[in-house]
């Protein structure tokens, strides 16, 4: 049995799990060949990439498996997460309005939890539901005044129709000027927290509440798996389909692409041309094999929509993508337009193993850092690809595939 070599110490296993189990990696053998040449995105050769004989299956050492800690869906508690955030801000606002006015602070509650019960509820259910396809064909500011429209419905018929009175009991008569005070005061503060919604979508929910609580206004160092997700052949796309073509293909794409990385709580980083970079913290995405199951759930999620694309777009998405694991430097940066950036080694090398990617089988390139890492062993096929030449780095790196889809 051959082991792969450890040149420097396990610093996940050490520090994050204090323990480890093997695994058992399947060589990228073919037959006959006892040295794989895989091929850089210009063609050329490479020909240092080596893996080891089938006689002489790896064992890989990886960390002990630890409990997840918790099994509820993640979309699941994204949506509970939303609901509860609306719940309370209609609550808080119902009191603010019933202790500005000197009136009764338990109608001003109730009022408030029933609006945003109601509200809370179109968003989770029907928002992100049935007509989430038909709203997103929507521009920014089509989508507020849609959703804002029905809140005013919802208000007005929770007010006309005294609802809150009805569940409390009480048959005390509301001053004509009060109710349209506390109309008008409910149809503005749901359409603020509908814009808040908006601009938490359009901006990132983590991205946001990072720039509130100003966690990264001073760079900091911190350890991340890096996800590079790349569209395969968009170039011969973009000649096929045109500009606005090609656009609309790689919207549907990524917001595809976008479901399994909030199945695996992953962080979109950004979008770049026909790229997609997803992040994990080291806790986050050590459990599971999060980074690894998102890229096989992005695969499968594209294979299962194949026909719709086809049908309108003459051609079905596949993606390539790399993986990557180190300190990265994050941080605000800008003026006009701030933003959070990830800077450091890490981010160049996960590009340049997504390269990689391009001549190898399976089209997936993950570091032995990032395997190193993982808690639990891949329910799934991996091939060492042995020490790979990468420009940057005169001693390459030592790396991993996973298997082809199933159609290939």
């Amino acid at each position: 049995m051959q082991r792969v070599p450890l040149t420097e110490p396990d610093r996940c296993r050490r520090e994050a799990w204090g323990g480890c189990k093997r695994m058992k990696i399947i060589s990228a053998w073919t037959a006959g060949l006892g040295e794989a040449t895989h091929r850089s995105a210009g063609g050329q050769p490479l020909p240092s990439a080596r893996v080891s004989p089938p006689s002489d299956d790896l064992i890989y050492p990886l960390p002990s498996a630890v409990p997840m800690g918790g099994t509820m869906n993640a979309r699941l508690e994204r949506k509970l997460r939303v609901l509860t955030t609306i719940i309370a801000a209609g609550g808080a606002a119902g009191v603010a309005f019933s202790a500005t006015h000197d009136l009764p602070i338990l109608p001003g509650l109730v009022i408030g939890l029933v609006i945003s019960t109601v509200l809370g509820g179109f968003e989770i259910m029907v928002a992100d539901g049935p007509i989430r396809i038909w709203l997103s064909g929507r521009s920014f500011t089509a989508n507020l005044l849609i959703k804002s429209a029905f809140y005013a419905v919802v208000i007005l018929a929770v007010q006309w129709f005294r609802l809150a009175d009805v569940l409390i009991g009480r048959t005390v008569e509301i001053a004509e000027d009060t109710f349209w005070s506390s109309l008008v005061y409910s149809v503005v503060v749901s359409i603020v927290v509908n814009l808040a919604l908006a601009i938490t979508n359009l901006v990132g929910g983590r991205a946001l509440l990072n720039f509130f609580t100003g966690r990264y206004h001073t760079p900091v160092e911190e350890e991340r798996f890096v996800l590079f997700v790349d569209i395969a052949g968009s170039t011969s796309l973009a000649e096929q389909l045109g500009g606005v073509g090609i656009h609309r293909f790689l919207d549907r794409t990524f917001r595809l692409l976008s479901l399994p990385v909030v199945d695996y709580r992953g962080e979109v980083l950004a979008y770049v041309g026909d790229e997609m970079i997803v992040t994990w913290t080291k806790r986050d995405g050590a459990v599971d094999c999060r980074p690894l199951r998102c890229f096989i759930a992005m695969r499968d999620e594209l294979a299962r929509k194949a026909g719709q694309f086809e049908r309108e777009f003459g051609a079905a998405p596949r993606i390539r993508g790399s993986l990557h694991f180190g300190p990265v430097i994050i941080g605000e940066i800008g003026d006009v337009k701030r933003a959070i950036v990830f800077n450091g080694d890490v981010m160049n090398t996960a590009s340049r193993l997504e390269e990689l990617s391009r001549g190898v089988e399976g089209g997936f390139v993950a570091s032995k850092a990032a395997m190193d890492c993982f808690a639990s062993t891949p329910p799934f096929t991996i091939s060492a690809l042995g020490h790979l030449p990468i420009r940057g780095r005169v001693d390459g790196i030592v790396a991993f595939g996973l298997q082809p889809p199933r159609d290939t």
